[in-house]
């Protein structure tokens, strides 16, 4: 086995291989391929919902790891499985032309929503392991370092994607079928790569039944706090989240090749900034960025409510706010995860980071099923008000908006006694105080790269002391695996 230091890099490879993964079978080209085959407002819905509505395996797999002494072969196996899971509807409509495209359709919706059920079965098995595995002190400057090298990888991964689709001629199936061959191929190495990761036993609790392995989370009030904010968060996003590629594509015109583009350049910022993020958590702590970056999370539904129907000018509009939300998910994820493996005992770990993330999951599936509804029922209606035509697409990004905003309040119900003020981390953010907080991606750049400004009456002694990390952290160095 691998000693920490090497283990530490080798699992930021692995990250790097698992966002290829991601990015190249749930990137713009999936919405594009079921556009291609008829897929309508529900069957979005649908595809919206799974990433979350499956969720609640993770339950399962939490009262399942109460019962085994270790979880590296279970968690390999369903893994690998799970990595193959989409290559039979990729290569199907190739290979049998005359089958109905509404097979298709549904056959992408089943096996998509068994991939991510057995994804979700393995993310507390494998977050368990690495909070069981990985040194408590500078965990989340390591999470930060390793999301860097996941987002650069996903703006690389997204790119190769868009060049290849405009520069192969190929038609949208048969791309669709390389890509998702191309993601399976890392995807597998990326679970290979635990083979040489030593994985500690499992301390589970001394009587494992149901009824106490799923109440211990729900007794412990930081976690009920932290459940409650995850869960109405993730209304707030998927109201209107799972719709903005096919807005894009379908309502304001823009070709696959540059939705891609614009999600790769959208990573840029997350990536540009994640170490920096995870610097930020461990000096201030997680409750206070999680308040700061729900904060600003309303920009992208706003740049979507007023971008112009015409696809080279939403394009440019697009790719900075794209760039600030995706510092601002970087945020929330480096948060989430330090609040997870942080917060969480070591006995009965699984079922605290199942409860910390899954309900919340579900409440979004549900919530996508139901936006997915409406905007079936509103297709093709329109409502004339202040010289803009808006449609159903419009009405769920701006109930997305009001509960974006009404998520601050839940964030700031976190408990996280050790946490500082969040002004601390806006400073932080914006580089300058609230009254200029229009600076904020220049702020967080010059903070990134040691420009900071004075910080308007926040000494040096407000300061903590540096967290050293057991271990020294990988000189290059993700909500579970992805």
């Amino acid at each position: 086995m691998w000693n920490l230091r090497t283990a530490q890099r080798a699992i930021v490879v692995a990250g790097c291989f698992a966002m290829a993964y991601t990015q190249l079978t749930m990137s713009p080209a999936t919405i594009e391929f079921a556009r291609d085959l008829g897929a309508g407002g529900l069957h979005f819905g649908l595809l919206g919902a799974l990433p979350t509505g499956m969720l609640f395996l993770q339950f399962v797999a939490a009262y399942v790891a109460n019962h085994l002494r270790y979880r590296r072969r279970l968690w390999l196996g369903v893994c690998l499985l799970q990595r193959l899971m989409l290559l039979p509807v990729a290569l199907g409509p190739v290979l049998f032309p005359d089958t109905p495209d509404l097979v298709w359709v549904w056959v992408l919706i089943g096996l998509t929503a068994v991939n991510h059920g057995m994804m979700h079965f393995s993310t507390p098995l494998w977050l368990s392991w690495m909070g069981d595995y990985l040194p408590r002190d500078g965990l989340s400057r390591y999470w930060g370092v390793r999301h860097l090298w996941m987002q650069w990888t996903a703006v690389a991964s997204l790119l190769l994607a868009a060049l290849f689709l405009l520069g192969s001629g190929l038609d949208v199936r048969t791309a669709f079928g390389v890509l998702i061959g191309l993601g399976a191929v890392f995807g597998v190495a990326d679970i290979l790569i635990f083979l040489k990761v030593e994985e500690p036993p499992i301390r589970p609790l001394p009587d494992p039944k149901l009824s106490e392995v799923f109440a211990g989370p729900f007794r412990h009030a930081g976690f009920r706090s932290f459940i409650a904010y995850g869960c109405f968060w993730n209304f707030a996003a998927m109201v209107g989240a799972p719709f903005i590629s096919l807005f894009l594509l379908s309502h304001v015109g823009m070709p696959l090749f540059q939705v891609l583009l614009l999600w790769a350049g959208s990573w840029v910022g997350g990536a540009a900034l994640s170490a920096r993020l995870g610097q930020i958590v461990e000096e201030y702590g997680n409750r206070p960025v999680l308040i700061a970056a729900t904060g600003f999370k309303a920009i992208n539904m706003t740049a979507l409510l007023l971008v112009p129907v015409d696809p080279a000018i939403a394009f440019w509009v697009l790719i900075p706010v794209f760039m600030v939300d995706a510092v601002l998910n970087a945020a929330i994820a480096i948060a989430s995860n330090g609040f997870l493996l942080k917060n969480s005992p070591v006995e009965n770990r699984s079922m605290y980071i199942a409860a910390g993330t899954a309900i919340a999951g579900m409440v979004g599936g549900l919530t996508s099923i139901a936006a997915g509804g409406v905007l079936s029922l509103l297709e093709g209606r329109t409502v004339s008000l202040a010289g803009h035509e808006w449609n159903g697409f419009h009405l769920l990004f701006f109930v997305s908006l009001l509960s974006r905003l009404i998520a601050i309040w839940f964030a700031q119900r976190v408990k996280e006694p050790e946490g500082r003020p969040t002004v601390h981390v806006l400073v932080q953010l914006i580089g300058a105080t609230p009254l200029r907080f229009m600076r904020f991606p220049v702020g967080l750049y010059r903070s990134r790269f040691g420009e900071e400004e004075p910080s308007d009456g926040i000494t040096a002694d407000d300061e903590p002391d540096e967290v050293q990390p057991r271990e020294p952290e990988p000189v290059h160095t993700g909500n579970g695996r992805d």
